[in-house]
């Protein structure tokens, strides 16, 4: 019986794996940065110096034009997030919901349906890791969004191994990033650690868990190099106080560094969103105690997901810091970080 036409694309993927890893760990082992992120404890260190993640939830990077117009426009927004204290972005690869959101499509995603990489998408990632070397910046890169997945979207088991394999493979030699399995899902966590660390062993690894509030199942938190739960929102109460209380339960239990991933934020009551209105203080009472507590944070906001022309979108599909008045707030908060944060 002859094989199909997807089963031999398949077998030469996996012969041209195999002959990748008996010549060496990766298609280029060598590092392309400058800049390379690890934990001690439970703090992260860039270069072996203590750095003070802070991180901003930028989904669409991969697929915003604007953005991604050339390497200077590139860096010119780099370097305003840097100024606003941001130094990590929060990028998906799986950008191909239903759900509206800005530069979401069915071709926004890294991943053809076999497992394969889509080279035009793969060119942009390693080209905002370079440029955010440049300034001294990191990637947290999601590989898989419960979005995508509830949406029909999902890749089978073997489609996915050979798509966390590659995508591991392609960026060894980036070591201003870190790798998040999941947004907001748990499905075949060990089994992608697993993989990730046979081919890149001192990649940073973490996932969020799920849906805000739910902290993570203690085998997958034990697997991981860093915690990226999504803290209760405001339907459970105080956010500012329940938070940092879920923050310190992790650093008490776990022993490693926990981000604040992706806490409550202002806008839409869609998607997890607040169902009456918010105000700056909230976020930035929050961010201020998970700062105390020796963790770190990731601003979330609204400045995505209602799409283009909406009021709460720029028009550029950039999450500015100058936006609105609200966002300004909390942006020139975060970028005093260290006259608030005990040293």
């Amino acid at each position: 019986m002859q094989p199909s036409r997807k089963e031999c694309r398949l077998i030469l993927m996996f012969l041209s794996l195999m002959l990748t890893q008996a010549l060496g760990q990766s298609p280029s082992s060598e590092a392309l940065t400058r800049h390379t992120i690890s934990v001690s404890g439970a703090k992260f260190l860039l270069n072996n110096a203590p750095f003070p993640y802070t991180g901003l939830s930028f989904f669409n990077a991969i697929y915003n034009p604007t953005f991604n117009k050339d390497s200077e426009q590139r860096l010119a927004w780099l370097e305003k997030f840097r100024k606003q204290g941001i130094n990590v972005l929060r990028v998906w690869c799986q950008w191909d919901n239903k759900r509206g959101f800005v530069d979401s499509s069915p071709t926004s995603t890294m991943y053809e349906a076999d497992g394969r990489l889509r080279e035009v998408h793969l060119k942009t990632v390693k080209s905002i890791l370079a440029d955010a070397d440049r300034l001294g910046m990191v990637v947290e890169l999601v590989l898989f969004s419960q979005e995508s997945w509830r949406d029909g979207i999902r890749l089978d088991r073997e489609a996915s191994d050979q798509a966390v394999r590659r995508l591991a493979m392609e960026l060894t030699p980036y070591r201003n990033l870190t790798f998040q399995i999941w947004n907001e899902f748990s499905e075949r966590v060990l089994d992608h650690v697993k993989t990730i660390r046979s081919v890149d062993p001192k990649r940073l690894i973490t996932n969020s868990p799920g849906y805000a509030g739910f902290l993570g199942d203690p085998p997958h938190n034990e697997a991981l190099d860093y915690l990226t739960p999504h803290t209760s929102r405001q339907g459970a109460g105080r956010t500012w106080e329940i938070a940092p209380q879920e923050i310190a339960y992790l650093l008490q239990r776990y022993k490693r560094p926990v981000v604040d991933d992706e806490p409550a934020r202002n806008g839409t009551s869609q998607f997890g969103g607040p169902k009456e209105a918010t105000s700056p203080y909230d976020h930035i009472l929050q961010i201020s105690r998970v700062w105390q507590l020796g963790a770190y944070i990731t601003y979330h906001h609204d400045m995505f997901q209602t799409g283009y022309g909406s009021p709460a979108v720029p028009p550029s599909g950039v999450p500015d810091p100058e936006f609105s008045p609200y966002h300004r707030q909390v942006f020139e908060f975060i970028a005093m970080r260290e006259r608030y944060v005990n040293p």
